[in-house]
């Protein structure tokens, strides 16, 4: 059974179709790739997966639970949690409070119970010894880091990074990289977009197109980049 399952998702913005009957599935433990040009819809998925935004038409299952409808508290609960293009954290708290903040109210614990979780995803994302350090004062790659960890913190099954490698120099892409790599040995469950391929593909196992608000290639990740349509109308090369 696929862990998210997508079937005819649709959204429209006036006449500006943002979701063209999109569909896709993703296995437990498997890491999904969406790539696709500026306004191909690729946020407003993460905003209908995760609630901010509400279908006109289709499903949106998680582990065979129909959430379409569910608020975005729902959700977060049942385990989905996503990061942000542009991190905001609650810069006037630290590194340490703001994943508390994210664990007491999207698990549902107490400060108590959160705090060892809490110590344990700063270890991992490489942030410990930030901990206590001022949000607003973190670079962007610690900010990044830290919109990861915030997202972690609520104990998701499935986890939306929307462009997380954007604006980071090469060596700080590859440390986010191989942060991501080692979060798969963890068995959560991937949904990646972003804008830096070579990224992506050094992590994901399948890869899926948008334009326009419609899927146009999806499947093995090496395949997909050399299909001519992809050429075409992501990297826009001549067929």
């Amino acid at each position: 059974m696929s862990l998210l399952e997508i079937r005819g998702l649709r959204k429209s913005f006036g006449s500006v179709v943002a979701a063209d009957n999109v569909e896709l599935a993703v296995a437990p433990g498997e890491a999904l790739g969406i790539i696709g040009p500026n306004g191909a819809g690729k946020t407003t998925l993460f905003n209908l997966i995760a609630g901010g935004l509400v279908a006109d038409a289709g499903t949106i299952r998680l582990d065979g639970r129909d959430i379409t409808a569910a608020r975005p508290h729902v959700r977060c609960i049942a385990g989905i949690a996503r990061s942000y293009q542009i991190p905001r954290p609650f810069e006037k708290l630290t590194v340490f409070e703001n994943l508390l903040v994210a664990a007491v109210h999207g698990q549902r614990k107490t400060e108590a119970g959160a705090a060892q979780l809490c110590g344990e995803i700063l270890e991992r994302l490489r942030l410990l010894t930030r901990a206590n350090v001022l949000a607003g004062s973190l670079t962007l790659l610690e900010r990044k880091r830290l919109e990861m960890a915030r997202a972690l913190a609520t104990a998701p099954r499935l986890l939306l990074l929307d462009e997380i490698a954007g604006g980071l120099t090469e060596s700080e892409c590859r440390e986010l990289v191989d942060t991501i790599k080692e979060l798969r040995t963890t068995g959560v469950t991937i949904v990646w977009i972003e804008h830096i391929v070579h990224a992506l593909l050094a992590v994901v196992d399948q890869l899926i197109v948008l334009n326009f608000g419609k899927k146009i290639a999806e499947g093995n990740p090496d395949t997909v980049m050399s299909s001519t349509a992809v050429r075409q109308i992501y990297i826009g090369i001549a067929a």
